[in-house]
């Protein structure tokens, strides 16, 4: 027996809904599996880059793509960073981690992240920078720790960073900062310094002028309540004078304090400057002393100072931005002595430059001494005596005396015709090509024939061509006589021919 199928109309409108049911259960599924390739839920992956921004994440995502190069935790809640987190993310080159909530960091946290480049930690809530947050990231170029709660840095903190070029350490609560953190601690490669909008209420000066000049150049002090001095307000208008950016770009947000029994006595000090006229140079202002030296010269460098030889030890700045410290640099081309005096045994070109001499006492404060520079030349040869003048003249008469030669001495081009012969001879086939004026007739001419002084008497070569329309001469054919030793003489219907010095002359 057949099983009954049901006849009711509704029957196929049921099976109808139960098929969408489980066509929507199925899609439901699909979009909530996680993406493939290990991508974080909710976070957008592509070749190299992870971004799981604004995801308002308490912790980071555990599967992490290990091609990241580029990741992005910034507008999170993220509060701390597990110990070497990082370990999965061998190629890792930036990391974003701004707008969130974290507060410190643990020793560990930037542990096998060798390759970091960039690291982005503002607008977080650090309050101090530790000798340990970085100093595993040997290859950090940007620092970015602005808008924090940061009132300390340690002077260590980016000792191990010899490539470091930026750090932003502005809008903190910085009261003071370690300046000799990055002098002279190898962070030559260092552009840009920013510690403005702090708390900054002194800057030391004479510190500030021993930092090599790149840092300087990017050392942004701007909108912090300083008190107002004139050794701060002279250095700040030399930078202003070599074109450092961080005055000329920020010129009038240099403010300092005049009192600080009020904190509101802030103003513009660079802008309105007639209020510091009286400021006279000090001596870190003074140009630095010339000092010319030879190539392989000995000289000595030394600062005058009255400073207590116990309590007190020297440095030198190179023009390299070289710390030379006792007993010198590690050649010992350098060699500086107990009293401060710098040695230069040799002196060589590249040891032209500035050299700054530094003073530090007991407690390492630095006070800038001097600043010589030296400049080496190389001697001028021995033959070097003439004057511009002398030679000059000089030149002039030997320049005459070959022109007089080449119009008065030029040199016959037939040497066996240019001989005087002993006796009268028949003349020569090129004794025409010099052409030889004489006014005195022949000796051999007849007596009866009139010669007038004023006649000249021409030496051509025997030509059959009719030359300028008026001579035609056929030796050997129109006269008989051809081989006779008289010498042919050309007269013309005036009194005198002009002779030209050519070796065809021109009959008028």
């Amino acid at each position: 027996m057949s099983p009954r199928v049901p006849t009711d109309p509704l029957w196929p409108r049921v099976v109808k809904l139960l098929v969408l049911l489980q066509l929507c259960a199925q899609g439901r599924a699909a979009r909530t599996s996680p993406p493939p390739h290990g991508c974080p839920r909710g976070c957008i992956c592509t070749s190299d880059l992870l971004s799981c921004s604004q995801l308002t994440l308490h912790d980071v995502p555990s599967a992490l793509p290990p091609t990241t190069a580029t990741l992005d935790l910034s507008h999170n809640a993220l509060t701390q960073l597990q110990d070497r987190w990082l370990a999965a993310l061998p190629h890792l080159e930036a990391l974003h981690i701004s707008h969130n909530q974290i507060k410190d960091l643990s020793p560990q946290a930037f542990h096998n992240a060798s390759y970091l480049r960039h690291l982005d930690m503002s607008s977080n809530h650090l309050h101090a920078v530790e000798t340990h947050y970085f100093n595993a990231l040997v290859s950090l170029e940007e620092l970015l720790l602005y808008n924090n709660r940061i009132k300390r840095v340690d002077e260590n903190a980016f000792a191990k960073l010899s490539v470091l070029r930026k750090v932003y350490l502005s809008w903190n609560n910085l009261t003071t900062f370690p300046f000799r953190s990055v002098q002279g601690l190898g962070s030559y490669s260092l552009r840009t310094l920013d510690l403005s909008s702090n708390s900054l209420s002194s800057i030391p000066v004479e510190e500030l002028a021993a930092l090599p000049e790149n840092i300087r150049n990017g050392l942004y002090l701007h909108n912090n309540p300083v008190r107002c001095s004139c050794p701060l307000y002279l250095m700040l208008q030399r930078w202003k004078q070599q074109g450092f950016s961080s005055v000329k770009d920020f010129f009038e947000e240099h403010t300092c304090k005049l009192s600080d029994n009020v904190p509101r006595s802030l103003i513009k000090f660079l802008k309105y400057s007639h209020m510091f006229e009286n400021c006279s140079a000090g001596p870190e202002d003074v140009h630095p002393v010339p000092y010319p030296v030879m190539v392989g010269q000995t000289l000595l460098l030394a600062c005058n100072t009255s400073l207590p030889a116990t309590a007190t030890t020297y440095m030198w700045i190179s023009p390299h931005h070289e710390p030379i410290k006792h007993p010198g640099n590690s050649n010992r081309s350098l060699e500086l002595y107990h009293n401060g005096s710098l040695k230069i045994a040799a002196a060589k070109p590249w040891h032209s430059g500035v050299y700054v001499g530094l003073a530090i006492n007991s407690t390492h404060n630095f006070s800038r001494l001097c600043e010589i520079n030296v400049t080496v030349h190389y001697p001028k040869p021995d033959g070097e005596t003439f004057s511009t003048g002398l030679t000059t003249l000089l030149g002039c008469i030997v320049s005459l005396v070959l022109i007089l030669v080449y119009l008065y001495l030029t040199p016959c081009r037939c040497l066996s015709c240019c001989k005087k012969p002993a006796s009268p001879s028949p003349p020569q086939e090129c004794s025409a090509q010099s052409s030889i004026l004489s006014t005195t007739p022949p000796a051999t001419d007849a007596p009866n024939r009139k010669v007038s002084a004023n006649k000249h008497v021409v030496f051509l070569e025997p030509l059959r061509e009719t030359q300028n329309g008026k001579i035609r001469l056929a030796l050997g054919e129109d006269f008989p006589d051809a081989k006779h030793p008289k010498v042919l003489q050309l007269k013309s219907d005036s009194e005198s021919i002009s002779s030209i010095f050519s070796d065809t002359p021109i009959v008028s």
